[in-house]
């Protein structure tokens, strides 16, 4: 039974809650769109009580893309067991359920939102892109990336966040076929690079040699070589 008491609430738990209030709105609708007083309505408190703990819907703004950030970081992490590619679809699909959930949020912590030209919001961005380059590396068991490597993992993590951008205009592309599109992109990329450099060849190769024939890399082979037989001959020079 209930008393009708309202319990009150310790500073960082406040804080916490008008956190997760913010970030609930900005994740459904654009923050320049959102008001101070939706806020505080959404939190059950008043408008001068959220200045109490946050100085303006900028300083919210970025708590709450704190919080993001730090989640969406950790849809990268993944278990080292297992072929990579079966790893990657799974971050995919982990990092496209955060897409989904949180379509304008995503969008206005990759552009900027209300927080274009802070050098906060941006280095939060930067530091979800550099978390998911690190967890690809690990995952490569690559300490030392040379630079081909380095420019192909973090083409790759560009490539998945520009996706995702473009989906969440009308999703018109089914959700499944983009996350698996973007293993067969780190394959693509991954071997394009290998063709220039032997230090990335013998990468391409170890990668490769923990691969099933069923799996997401296996089926590219499959795709391409299927294409193959229609593709013209190059015309001699």
């Amino acid at each position: 039974m209930t008393t009708g008491v309202r319990r009150r609430m310790g500073v960082d738990e406040r804080r916490q809650q008008l956190i997760g209030v913010a970030l609930e709105l900005f994740s459904h609708r654009s923050p320049d769109d959102v008001s101070i007083d939706e806020i505080a309505a959404a939190a059950g408190i008043s408008r001068p009580l959220v200045y109490h703990y946050f100085p303006g819907k900028q300083s919210l703004y970025e708590a709450a893309l704190r919080r993001a950030a730090d989640e969406l970081a950790g849809r990268f992490v993944e278990p080292h067991q297992g072929p990579l590619s079966a790893r990657l679809l799974r971050v995919m699909g982990r990092f496209f359920d955060f897409v989904d959930e949180h379509g304008p949020g995503f969008s206005a912590l990759m552009r900027g939102g209300p927080a274009v030209g802070s050098s906060t919001a941006n280095a939060m961005i930067d530091e979800v892109r550099n978390a998911a380059y690190l967890q690809i590396l690990a995952h490569l068991r690559v300490q030392q990336p040379p630079a081909r490597l380095e420019l192909v993992v973090r083409s790759w993590v560009s490539l998945a966040e520009s996706t995702a951008l473009i989906w969440l205009d009308g999703r018109r592309i089914p959700r499944g076929e983009l996350e698996l599109q973007l293993v067969h992109d780190f394959a693509a990329l991954a071997a394009v690079s290998a063709a220039y450099d032997q230090e990335m060849a013998a990468i391409l190769l170890r990668m490769l040699a923990e691969e099933p024939a069923d799996g997401p890399f296996g089926e590219l082979v499959s795709r391409l070589s299927a294409l193959l037989p229609a593709v013209p001959a190059p015309r001699a020079g």
